[in-house]
């Protein structure tokens, strides 16, 4: 009888680990199925992003102006053979003549997710929720989440009195919060929110709304925020979304974000984030220190062609240059080290001497008033080593002489 247990019992002890085997090798294969679908799920994505890319971008040299005029008249987006996006207009031209948005000239933040890998969240950011990933798309990298994708961007200091705040945004979903608070507590009061989904503001007592006038599920659109103070005003693409004078607007070290996608098939995607602390008028700073840094002329990518976002910062200094007829100017054009020394140098020669035409041409300016100078990246402004120093380091100077 004991010798009947005693086999009983090791039967048992046998049987279970061979139980235990199966289960395990159908959870394995389980999981393997599962991590193949979200592989092939994501490849197919990949191409459906190609075939958009294809059907709604048209390829152009950065100097030909015929087949960029032909795409935008085709309503489609022009990019250089890299993927970068083409300007499709002039600065003061058409609807960017009203146009009076100009960036922060001290860069707190940026991030365009290069120092990255693909399929990762950002690790200069804090996760909270969601599923977060950086994709590559039409030649550059996003960040793109799905449904209720949640996180927090760490600043090195509390936002300042005057700040600005810039991303692109593209994709399905139904919404795209950036909300500033007072404090580390995500619900501290003041509580300042903007959806730059569909052009609202919540800045209680007060709420702000407009219309993006674009699309983003089938065109990116190029959000910028200016505060000052408690003013508030909210830009898409070359069209001001509102203008609140009196939002109650908390500051703190934080900027909260959140990004509802419809699904992860169809994510809401964000790109090249800059937060940018205000800077001082371009004259006043010229009489105070000889000269003044600009961040607001703006080129396309490895191009002097300068950029429709411009308009404001080159308004101000022609008006500043028929204000003043005794003001003599040099103009410096400054890049990060990104790419060859020789490149850089004849990059920057010829934005430089591209505003100065510019001024000339559209303000009348003397030419003998106006120099212009290129240093490529040998006069950096700020480290390298960050994004945000090459983001200061891509810069256009005025210095008086």
């Amino acid at each position: 009888m004991r010798g009947l247990l005693m086999a009983a019992v090791v039967g048992a002890v046998v049987v279970m680990p061979a139980d235990a085997e199966a289960q395990l090798g159908g959870l394995g294969r389980r999981l393997k199925d599962r991590a193949q679908q979200k592989v092939e799920d994501r490849i197919e994505q990949r191409a459906e992003q190609a075939m958009d890319r294809a059907l709604n971008t048209v390829e152009c040299a950065a100097t030909d102006q015929s087949c960029i005029d032909r795409a935008a008249s085709e309503g489609k987006q022009p990019v250089d053979p890299q993927g970068n996006t083409l300007s499709t207009a002039k600065p003061g031209e058409g609807a960017w003549t009203n146009y009076d948005f100009k960036p922060g000239e001290r860069v707190i933040f940026a991030d365009d997710f290069r120092g990255d890998n693909v399929g990762d969240f950002p690790r200069r950011m804090e996760f909270r929720s969601g599923q977060i990933e950086i994709v590559e798309w039409n030649g550059g990298r996003w960040l793109s989440s799905g449904n209720e994708g949640f996180f927090i961007i760490p600043l090195p200091e509390t936002l300042p009195e005057r700040f600005t705040m810039e991303f692109d945004l593209l994709g399905a979903g139904n919404g795209m919060w950036i909300a500033f608070h007072g404090g580390d507590d995500p619900g501290a009061e003041p509580r300042f929110e903007i959806n730059a989904h569909s052009g609202w503001l919540r800045a209680d007592p007060v709420r702000g709304e407009g219309d993006l006038g674009v699309d983003t599920r089938e065109r990116q659109t190029h959000i910028a925020i200016a505060v000052d103070g408690q003013h508030v005003k909210m830009y898409s693409n070359e069209k001001r979304v509102f203008n609140v004078p009196n939002a109650n607007i908390g500051r703190s070290n934080r900027v909260l974000v959140r990004m509802n996608g419809w699904s992860d098939e169809e994510p809401r995607m964000i790109a090249n984030i800059r937060i940018a602390a205000g800077g001082n008028e371009l004259y006043r700073a010229l009489e105070a220190d000889g000269r003044v840094a600009t961040q607001g002329i703006l080129f396309d990518t490895g191009s002097d062609r300068i950029r429709p976002e411009s308009t404001p910062t080159l308004k101000e200094i022609g008006e500043m240059l028929k204000a003043h007829p005794d003001l003599t100017l040099l103009i410096e054009g400054h890049t990060d080290n990104v790419g060859s020394a020789d490149s850089n140098q004849t990059l920057s020669e010829k934005r430089a001497a591209a505003v100065r035409q510019y001024l000339i041409d559209t303000y009348g300016i003397d030419a003998a008033r106006l120099t212009s100078q290129g240093f490529g990246a040998s006069r950096p402004a700020a480290s390298n080593d960050t994004p945000e120093g090459r983001q200061q380091n891509r810069r256009v100077e005025l210095v008086k002489q």
